[in-house]
């Protein structure tokens, strides 16, 4: 590990992996891959954004290392999560005769960790898998934790598995390659760890956000190692999310994937914008509850907007942000997998770094909520 890295543990007993986080690991992938590749094949897949970009890097390192590998690309884009594609990915994988000591890599962002991840949970009834998370999302969020999964048209992620990988390998100079519109919305979910328990970590974005986003290295680091740490901590307390713990992860979603779901999963919303917008519409019904200081609410909105991230769906475009209706957003929500005994389950907060599940919420604050976030 270089001078610059970071590493972060995930304790999970004899399942236990470690994050690796600092400048230049692609290169390093293959020595840091193979002691835990026994059969020495791998098969890497990876889509065709981030291929032409980082694909040859790894699998040069993997051979320098001995590991024999194949690889899958696979179109980019959350259409490569449906039940489709992931027949076509698996067929793909099959083509190359993996046995049981094959060990699938994930290379990109979110939707390629997420579909090797569940590739590998039922490929020959389960294979080892490693990320190699590109993106400021996958690498602070998706790519730890085991969930993996696919999309339905009844929403996001309903057919899946928990299956933790054996490694993550998170290359910040990766990040350099980003649209700055991939930055920001990976950018939502690192805010989000400082929004759950963390009120100082939120206060040090406030301070250092802009740098991060800019470019510079130490900060991004400094990020991602924190929001590692923080969700390490949550996943390895309860790693299935059978309590209130792992859920606090999903602050700002339940309205998230509501506005996903009603643009189609398509380009004019990425996750993690659609994260940022959730959390202020989360901060904002916890305010209209009085649970939460009205002034916290403010400060969330005023920092997601000074960086450049929508606040309000009204500011997501194409068709969808002239058709909304607030009663259609609440029914996606009534699919959230969350829910218990047919009520919508709201993760809210008491303030900054205050975060909370609330279950069996009345749903009229929620649609409150999303008349006055269309309204706005």
């Amino acid at each position: 590990m270089s001078e610059a890295s970071r590493q972060v543990a995930v304790e999970l007993g004899d399942r236990r992996y470690v994050i690796e986080i600092g400048a230049g690991l692609l290169d390093r992938a293959g020595k840091l891959c193979a002691p835990l590749i026994t059969g020495r094949r791998a098969i890497v897949v990876t889509d065709a954004v981030v291929a032409p970009l980082h694909l040859d890097r790894v699998v040069r390192s993997l051979d320098s290392a001995g590991v024999r590998t194949d690889t899958v690309v696979v179109p980019a884009g959350e259409g490569s999560k449906e039940f489709g594609a992931f027949q076509r990915l698996m067929e793909a994988l099959l083509d190359h005769r993996p046995d049981r000591g094959t060990v699938l890599i994930a290379l990109g962002g979110g939707v390629v960790g997420d579909l090797t991840g569940f590739a590998a949970a039922v490929l020959l009834r389960g294979v080892d898998f490693i990320q190699i998370p590109t993106t400021l999302l996958a690498q602070v969020d998706s790519s730890v934790g085991g969930k993996t999964g696919i999309n339905t048209r009844h929403g996001k992620n309903l057919v899946g598995s928990f299956h933790q990988p054996r490694l993550v390998i998170a290359d910040i100079t990766a990040l350099d390659t980003l649209p700055r519109r991939e930055l920001l919305a990976g950018y939502a979910e690192v805010v989000k760890y400082g929004l759950i328990d963390d009120a100082p970590f939120f206060a040090w974005l406030e301070a250092n956000g802009r740098s991060l986003l800019d470019g510079d290295h130490a900060a991004r680091t400094e990020a991602v190692a924190r929001s590692c740490a923080a969700k390490a901590r949550i996943v390895a307390g309860d790693e299935r999310e059978t309590g209130d713990l792992r859920a606090l992860l999903n602050l700002g979603h339940t309205f998230g994937h509501a506005l996903e779901k009603e643009t189609g999963y398509g380009a004019n919303l990425l996750h993690g914008e659609a994260v940022g917008i959730g959390m202020v519409m989360a901060f904002d019904m916890s305010a209209a509850l009085s649970l939460c200081p009205p002034q916290d609410a403010a400060r969330v909105r005023r920092h997601l907007e000074a960086v450049g991230l929508a606040t309000s769906p009204r500011a997501i475009p194409g068709d969808n942000a002239r058709a909304w209706d607030a009663a259609r957003l609440i029914d996606h929500m009534r699919g959230d997998k969350k829910n218990r005994d047919g009520r919508i389950t709201f993760v809210l907060a008491r303030g900054i770094g205050q975060a909370f599940v609330a279950r069996g919420t009345d749903e009229a604050p929620a649609l409150d909520t999303v008349r006055r976030a269309l309204a706005a």
